[in-house]
């Protein structure tokens, strides 16, 4: 426990007591969002991105770990370890200088040097190594055999040995790392043979391409990695050999005899031929792992601010998904996202039924009391939204425009057909168009994050880390946002502290059988919902009209008790305490600290008493794009056009102007300021305004600037 509490401690700035305590809790199957919101206390009030460090890290050591028996295991069954030997390997703390020491014992392929020591060259190359002997060639001819033919094959078998050695100094292999760390460079070179192919063409500023590997930024390496694995372009790290050379001679070579010679050979193949291939390897792997996790950053922090959209709230929808040939499907959803109505119009080419469309939506609106309009944002969006605003409602109707990102994917789903089993994927495709604009956290989550569309390179990063990073964003927002256990949907439930796939339907199934929970005290009734899943999920579930208001907030039914005798101390019951702010104020929090609740937590129970399960998210606003810009050829350098950032990366932000293209607004162009992230200036979903300044038609590209 000591070592794992050290290994953390050394890796972030958080106190061991507070790593020793949220190990315990974590132990004891507890979820980062249960730690960061009800045990502050025992943490010392760290937040989830600090649990989550914790989490991370623990399972980091315990790989370290898992591999260092591992090899400790293996060198015990080949009888090599000596206890010198298996103090370094427990005192190393990563898989690089583990790798390091296991290096001279590897099991893998025969090798030149297992070759030339079978022939019985390993004397020969010890005695060229000590630099003592002048007569090599007369050396040599004494370990000629049937399998060297001649000093100079002998000779040749020692270097190989001698190459071995070199290549397993640790001091040289970490010389070199500093080295590929440092002064690397990534050097490409188009495929002259794919050249011209039309996918090869969105990569042709990596056709003759070099730069330091460090200052390589992550967008532009995975594109380079992309590029290589579809054959367009070859790469290669290196750094200056000569260099790397003059240090493992000055590391070696002691004398200017004809040892000093062969040696000079050996150190130049086994810088060729060992080091530099797998230096340069595991120094792109690192790189790659660097992009990877600062790409992953990137998409974790837009699908935070995408899942935690304004949500239009509980209002009946009718949800247009747009189409041009196929027609528009539409579906009427009521204010819990059921589906109450669907057909089919076709207002665009080629059947152009304008005027019939028109009339039906109208009765739609009217038949069934919608108070908004949903637009896919996809083909024949615009078209479409422009034909609704031609309607003259007899009541305030909003009209929206909905990103369709990841809708065919849920359409087709296993959620989906569940769902819908009686309805095709186009029907299916509308709802998710409808239900995000009602609450696009409830919807979104039915998706696989990397699905959604927002972040680059998703397939090209670790599928594991994206999944493990994008599942606790996903976990986060639900949590933070807080569930109705009555209306929420399996998946959403999923997601909530404790819960899981298996507990979600159970609750799900109780809900069918029993009618709608009326406390969270029932939850209990859940099979297989035991007392952890209990604790750990409670305080996330929302139960509306509760006769305990405290089961629509975020306080925990373990501090019922805390808040029962404040109401006392002021004498009024729960419900009068309630969002009753004056009285609130008045109540003295270190009257009713105890071991287990202090500050921190009393501090949230009274921001909850004064607005119990409020949702942390924005309402929904409407915006509407430019009327006259439908397509590409309609924009014109200078134009100032509306939009919504719809996509962040680190190295500027991309902008929906209401065509299929989005603009990209470079980091140098968003403000006249110098600034390292682009999240200082813009979120996800923010409505902006943008200047064109370049339009590139052909790669189907739109330069945009903000700061105009």
């Amino acid at each position: 426990m000591q070592s794992l509490i050290h290994y953390i401690a050394s890796k972030t700035s958080i106190s061991n007591k507070s790593i020793e305590s949220t190990i315990h809790l974590i132990n004891q199957d507890c979820t980062i969002p249960f730690i960061s919101r009800y045990r502050k206390e025992a943490t010392g009030n760290l937040d989830e991105v600090q649990v989550g460090d914790i989490v991370t890290l623990k399972k980091d050591f315990e790989a370290l770990q898992k591999r260092k028996e591992s090899i400790l295991k293996s060198l015990e069954e080949q009888a090599v370890l000596s206890d010198e030997l298996k103090q370094k390997i427990e005192n190393t703390d990563t898989l690089i200088a583990l790798e390091d020491l296991y290096l001279p014992y590897k099991k893998s392929r025969k090798t030149k040097a297992d070759t030339a020591r079978e022939n019985g060259l390993e004397p020969l190359a010890k005695i060229i190594m000590a630099q003592n002997a002048n007569d090599l060639d007369f050396l040599a001819s004494k370990y000629l055999n049937k399998n060297i033919s001649s000093e100079e094959n002998a000779l040749e078998g020692a270097r190989h040995i001698i190459a071995e050695w070199i290549n397993e100094r640790i001091d040289i292999r970490n010389s070199l790392r500093n080295q590929y760390d440092r002064y690397s460079e990534i050097t490409t070179k188009v495929v002259k043979a794919k050249a011209e192919e039309e996918n090869a063409q969105k990569y042709r500023d990596y056709f003759d391409w070099n730069e330091p590997l460090k200052r390589c930024p992550s967008h532009r390496l995975l594109a380079i990695l992309r590029a290589e694995n579809e054959g367009f372009i070859k790469l290669k790290i290196s750094i200056d050999q000569d260099r790397a050379l003059d240090y493992i001679e000055n590391r070696i070579i002691k004398s200017d005899n004809h040892c000093a010679t062969q040696i000079e050979l050996a150190i130049k193949d086994a810088f060729k031929r060992l080091l530099a291939p797998a230096l340069a390897n595991e120094a792109l792997s690192n790189a790659k792992e660097k992009a990877d996790t600062t790409a992953i950053a990137v998409f974790a922090k837009n699908l935070n601010q995408l899942l935690l959209s304004p949500p239009l709230g509980e209002k009946t929808i009718l949800a247009i998904d747009p189409g041009f040939r196929t027609g528009c499907k539409i579906v009427c959803l009521d204010k819990q996202g059921g589906l109450v109505h669907n057909e089919t119009i076709y207002p665009h080419e080629p059947r152009k039924e304008a005027t019939q469309a028109i009339k039906k939506i109208s009765t739609l609106v009217n038949a069934y009391k919608i108070e908004a309009i949903a637009i896919g944002n996809g083909t024949a969006s615009r078209e479409t939204e422009t034909l609704i605003k031609r309607i003259r409602f007899e009541t305030d109707v909003q009209v929206f425009v909905v990103s369709e990102a990841g809708a065919s994917i849920y359409s087709a789903s296993k959620i989906a057909r569940e769902e819908f089993p009686n309805y095709d994927v186009t029907v299916r495709g509308a709802v998710s168009i409808g239900r995000r604009l009602s609450d696009p956290l409830a919807e979104l989550v039915k998706i696989e994050a990397k699905s959604i569309g927002v972040g680059q390179y998703q397939h090209d990063v670790d599928q594991t880390k994206l999944k493990e990073a994008l599942d606790r964003v996903v976990e986060s927002c639900v949590n933070k946002v807080g569930v109705n256990i009555n209306t929420a949907s399996p998946s959403l439930l999923s997601y909530v502290s404790g819960i899981g796939e298996k507990l979600a339907e159970n609750i799900v199934i109780y809900r069918d059988e029993n009618g709608a929970f009326t406390s969270r005290e029932e939850i209990k009734n859940v099979t297989r919902l035991g007392n952890k899943a209990f604790e750990q999920s409670a305080g996330f579930l929302r139960i509306k009209n509760a006769k305990n208001p405290l089961d629509d907030s975020a306080v925990h039914p373990e501090s019922y008790s805390v808040v029962k005798k404040m109401a006392a101390d002021l004498k009024v019951n729960i419900q009068e305490l309630v969002g009753n702010k004056e009285l609130i104020k008045t109540i003295q929090l270190k009257k009713y600290c105890t071991e287990n609740i202090g500050l921190p937590t009393l501090t949230d129970i009274v921001k909850e008493l004064e607005k119990p399960g409020i949702d942390p998210r924005e309402k929904a606003k409407i915006f509407e794009f430019d009327p006259t810009i439908k397509t590409i050829n309609d924009l014109r350098e200078g134009q100032i056009l509306p939009g919504i950032v719809n996509n962040i990366t680190n190295f500027g932000c991309f902008v929906d102007i209401g065509i299929k293209e989005s603009g990209l607004v470079h980091i140098s162009k968003l403000t006249d300021g110098y600034i390292t992230d682009v999240n200082e200036v813009v979120s996800l979903q923010q409505h902006v305004k943008v200047k064109v300044i370049e339009i590139d038609i052909p790669r189907k590209r739109i330069q945009l600037a903000m700061n105009f």
